[in-house]
């Protein structure tokens, strides 16, 4: 599955955004405040909601009126487009949530999942919901019937804060909700910090890294007992890019502790976590997270430069084009020029935000900017010598 378009109406800074044909590794640069962050926000309170309900998403954020753009008019919407294979064919599947609120209760104002059942006419609703009631559709593969012919299920939520999908993807003959429920559940929008990485963890078992990084040393414990090929592979690059580490371990400890060890080639004794650099921290968690055998469907991560040296940066970025071309897409936001020079035109958004509100323009659809590419700049210089307007302070 993969997201080729995103449309937004008052959702905080975007007031009216819509993305098209969003590869499968997208990089996003602006000024701090131009709306690089709430980009990745949408897909975080997509899945909070999912897990709980829209009230409590809306909640974590302010409320309603602060997620509402300022002094706009109308609910606040979100609609995804993706691909889908719905027996044996891909299918574009659009998904539209609004919110609303009334009295001070926020509520699903509609939700609606609905794709094309042949190569003509006008998509089908499979999901329609108002405030907590609606009908889905349960043959929706019988793709020779009218759809007339369909069976319908009118369908009550317990609450009109509660994502339909929530309910009815959990059941397998509401094929389209049940795999985009599916697909949010197994979003990584990372929010790594490398103070909860380092300390000593309790025992426990973990496949795959937590957002903010603090279950590092289970990860990495499972991946050397349970893909030792694949951990061997990224302690390959780790030895190439840090220079001394030869060796990483998450040992387990007499109280029932896992500590992750960093062998130096210079020393006898291995450093535990919370002595080494911030960066070596940093670059083993990245290089753990873009080796897991099963790939999140959508990877989310801020600016992961950070804390790690220029001349790595491109290595780091091929780094994710693989993982996006193994099945997993990537979104990152960056301010590095380093990183941006090993990006190619299509991967490039730049956010613009005039009279607090934000827009986005895409470096490949830009004619001068094409052709200086196409010249040998590489867009990180043509980024910080001021070529894509409106992405800098003023």
């Amino acid at each position: 599955m993969k997201i080729e378009t995103l449309r937004l109406k008052n959702f905080k800074v975007f007031r009216q955004l819509e993305v098209k044909d969003i590869p499968r590794l997208a990089i996003f640069v602006g000024a701090n405040g131009s709306g690089k962050s709430t980009l990745f926000e949408v897909f975080a309170f997509l899945s909070e909601a999912l897990q709980g309900n829209v009230r409590s998403a809306l909640a974590s954020r302010g409320g309603y009126r602060e997620v509402k753009s300022r002094d706009s008019e109308g609910n606040i919407e979100i609609e995804l487009q993706f691909r889908l294979e719905i027996s044996g064919r891909q299918r574009l599947v659009t998904y539209l949530l609004e919110i609303s609120e009334e009295d001070g209760r926020p509520f699903v104002a509609r939700e609606v999942l609905k794709y094309k059942r042949g190569s003509y006419g006008s998509p089908y609703h499979f999901l329609d919901f108002t405030k907590g009631s609606g009908t889905a559709i349960t043959n929706e593969e019988d793709f020779d019937k009218k759809d007339e012919e369909l069976d319908r299920e009118e369908q009550k939520l317990g609450s009109p804060d509660i994502l339909a999908i929530k309910g009815l993807g959990q059941f397998d003959r509401f094929k389209a909700a049940n795999a985009f429920r599916t697909f949010i559940e197994n979003w990584h929008v990372s929010d790594f910090h490398i103070s909860e990485a380092r300390p000593v963890r309790e025992a426990g078992y973990a496949e795959h890294l937590s957002p903010r990084g603090d279950n590092l040393a289970l990860v990495a414990q499972f991946m050397f007992e349970n893909h030792r090929e694949a951990f061997d592979e990224l302690l390959v690059k780790m030895t190439r890019r840090v220079p001394g580490v030869q060796k990483v371990e998450a040992r387990l400890t007499e109280d029932g502790r896992v500590v992750l060890r960093f062998q130096d080639g210079n020393f006898k004794d291995p450093f535990v976590a919370r002595f080494v650099s911030d960066g070596t921290i940093k670059m083993f968690a990245y290089l753990l997270m873009l080796h897991d055998p099963h790939p999140h469907p959508l990877l989310c991560v801020e600016e992961p430069e950070n804390q790690l040296y220029p001349s790595l940066l491109p290595e780091l970025l091929e780094e994710f084009r693989s993982y996006a071309q193994k099945g997993g897409q990537v979104f990152i936001t960056s301010h590095s020029p380093d990183f941006l020079n090993a990006a190619a035109a299509e991967e490039v958004f730049w956010v613009i935000k005039q009279e607090g509100y934000s827009t986005m323009k895409r470096a490949s659809e830009d004619p001068y900017i094409t052709a200086q590419f196409e010249a040998g700049n590489p867009l990180g210089y043509l980024w910080k010598s001021g070529m894509f307007e409106g992405s800098h302070p003023e």
